[in-house]
């Protein structure tokens, strides 16, 4: 048993001595106190080169993962870049002293939801924008063929998957085959872009830019969670969010739920408007003011 503590006490006795007054506990914690300096730089040696051997390793990982031309890339290999006009625009909404906001609806169209709201609109002679899903576009295309004559269309994917996740090539030739199902279903080359749940990454914007797209996103939302069963309520929220240069999302397609925002057009159509608002497309808006 004490064998073990021997150097322990060898230690203490060399580092204290007689004359100090301070004995074995003042040798003991001197001991400490240099074990735990050296132990300490040993340590902060070992978590340095712990630190740049996982950089090394992480710059080896991201070299064998698809970075160029992957999600995250906004370029596509070493030869000349096809991107359009060679630049893309990201919007939220615009700065304006004028009263003006954007109805935009998401991922129709639908056969009841969207009718619906082409009905409402029709009825207040309320002009929108819709992003369209090029896959339900194609499959309900009687659903808007003939009736957006005051409306406009945007891309909003072929099958709302994530484009951010998709590597350059992929989220284009998505795009690309919404886009011709929106053209041909609508009569209508959309020119504006709502990737899914607003998500961005590097082939996203290259895919935008060859397709010579906006990128448009959003000011304000419907919220349709917070008045499940309060039409009036939720209307009234939303009349007293907005502000001028707001581009509004509402969705055409989706859960029982967010037909409580449909169902309130027209409150919020009307409340609006008696606060001095006009609706305009996203197009007519962008052209009244500076983007934000």
């Amino acid at each position: 048993m004490s064998g073990r503590h021997l150097p322990v006490s060898g230690v203490a006795v060399t580092g204290a001595g007689t004359a100090g007054g301070g004995g074995m506990a003042d040798g003991i914690r001197r001991w400490n106190r240099r074990t735990l300096l050296r132990r300490t730089a040993l340590l902060t040696g070992g978590v340095a080169l712990g630190a740049a051997g996982a950089v090394e390793s992480t710059w080896i990982a991201d070299r064998r993962l698809p970075i160029a031309g992957g999600p995250a890339s906004a370029t596509l290999g070493n030869r000349h870049q096809q991107v359009g006009s060679g630049a893309v625009e990201v919007v939220w909404g615009v700065r304006t002293d004028e009263r003006l906001l954007a109805l935009t609806f998401d991922d129709g169209p639908r056969p009841e939801w969207t009718t619906m709201v082409l009905d409402t609109l029709e009825r207040y002679d309320v002009p929108a924008t819709f992003f369209m899903v090029g896959s339900r576009a194609r499959e309900h295309a009687a659903v808007v063929r003939g009736r957006l004559g005051r409306h406009e269309v945007g891309n909003h994917s072929w099958a709302h998957r994530d484009l951010a996740r998709m590597d350059a090539e992929t989220a284009y030739e998505d795009l690309r085959r919404s886009h011709e199902a929106i053209a041909e279903a609508t009569g209508m080359a959309p020119r504006l872009l709502r990737p899914p749940w607003g998500h961005l990454g590097g082939a996203v914007l290259h895919a935008a830019a060859r397709l010579d797209y906006r990128l448009v996103l959003w000011t304000l939302q419907m919220v349709e969670g917070t008045f499940p069963h309060d039409i009036a309520g939720h209307a009234k929220r939303i009349i007293g969010d907005v502000q001028p240069g707001t581009i509004l999302l509402a969705h055409d397609v989706g859960t029982e739920q967010r037909l409580v925002a449909l169902r309130g057009l027209p409150d919020m159509i009307t409340g609006l408007r008696d606060r001095g608002y006009t609706f305009v497309t996203v197009s007519q808006l962008l052209r009244h003011g500076a983007a934000v």
